[in-house]
C-alpha cells in the first residue's frame, strides 16, 4: 500500500493561477491528486496538454454554466476506477461543486461550498446546500464507507481557525450555525486531518485581498481534508503550505495509505 500525497487548492482562478507559475510549483510538490476549486473555466478554454506534460494524464472537469465561476476538477497520476462529474442534483451541478473520484473502496471528492458573503440571500442558499450536502454524503456513505473530502467548506470551525474571532462573530463563515453544522458533520464519523497533526494557532489557508493581510497573517482556516474515521490509521501527514501564493488560498496537503 503505497502513501498517496493529495492536495486541495481553491485557484480563484485556474487560468489566473497558472499565469503565477501554479503549474511548475504542481511539478515541484508532485502529488498524486490535485483537488481544485473555484477554477472559473470551461475546459474547451485550457491546453490540456499542459497537464498530461506535468504527469496528469488523468483529469477530470466541472464547470459551471455561468462562464468565470465556480467550478471544481481533480487531475491525477494514477486513473481512477470510476469518475462522477457533480451530484445528480441540477441546482447544485449548475454552479459545478461537486466531482468525486474513486480508487477502490475509496472515494475521494472535491467540493466547493457556497460562500455567503456577497449577502443575505446567499447566506440562506449556503444553510440549504449545508443541509442537502449533509444528505448527499449520509446517502453516499451507505454504499461509499471511505471518503476523503477535500475542498474549500468556506467555514472557520473554531475560534483558533480564525485571526480575530470576536470581532468575526457575525462574519458569514464563522456563524454560530455554520460552526454547528460542521461540528455536527465532523461528529457524524469525519477527521479533520489538519487538526490531527497541528495544534498551534495562527495557520490559515485563506486572506483577504485587502489591507495586505496575507503579509500579516490574519487570515481564516476554510479549507479541509476531512476523511471517515475508518481512515485514521491511513494517515500519515497533514499541512497547509502557505508558501504557495497563487491564489487567495493557499494549499493544504494530506499524505495517507490507500
Amino acid at each position: 500500500m503505497a502513501t498517496k500525497k493529495i492536495i486541495t487548492y481553491n485557484v480563484n482562478g485556474l487560468r489566473a493561477a497558472m499565469n503565477k507559475g501554479w503549474l511548475q510549483w504542481v511539478q515541484a510538490v508532485s502529488p498524486d491528486i490535485i483537488c481544485l476549486q473555484e477554477i472559473k473555466v470551461q475546459q474547451d478554454q485550457l491546453d490540456l496538454t499542459l497537464f498530461e506534460k506535468a504527469g496528469y494524464q488523468h483529469h477530470y472537469w466541472h464547470s459551471a454554466e455561468k462562464k468565470g465561476y465556480s467550478g471544481v476538477a481533480i487531475l491525477a497520476k494514477e486513473k481512477p476506477d470510476n469518475i462522477i462529474i457533480g451530484s445528480g442534483e441540477a441546482e447544485v451541478d449548475s454552479e459545478a461543486r461537486i466531482i468525486r473520484a474513486d480508487y477502490g473502496d475509496v472515494t475521494i471528492i472535491s467540493v466547493y461550498i457556497p460562500s455567503g458573503s456577497s449577502g443575505e440571500l446567499r447566506q440562506a442558499y449556503k444553510m440549504e446546500w449545508l443541509a442537502w450536502f449533509e444528505k448527499y454524503i449520509s446517502k453516499l456513505r451507505t454504499t461509499r464507507k471511505k471518503l476523503i473530502i477535500a475542498g474549500d467548506y468556506n467555514i472557520c470551525h473554531k475560534p483558533i481557525d480564525i485571526h480575530n474571532p470576536v470581532s468575526n462573530a457575525k462574519s458569514s463563515g464563522f456563524l454560530p450555525e455554520e460552526r454547528e453544522w460542521l461540528t455536527k458533520f465532523i461528529d457524524s464519523g469525519f477527521t479533520d486531518t489538519f487538526r490531527e497533526y497541528n495544534k498551534e494557532p495562527h495557520q490559515y489557508s485563506w486572506w483577504s485581498a485587502r489591507f495586505n493581510v496575507r503579509a500579516r497573517n490574519l487570515g481564516w482556516r476554510i479549507d479541509y481534508q476531512m476523511v471517515t474515521q475508518n481512515l485514521n490509521d491511513k494517515l500519515k501527514r497533514a499541512v497547509l503550505l502557505p508558501d504557495a501564493v497563487h491564489s487567495d488560498h493557499c494549499p493544504m496537503l494530506l499524505e495517507i495509505d490507500f
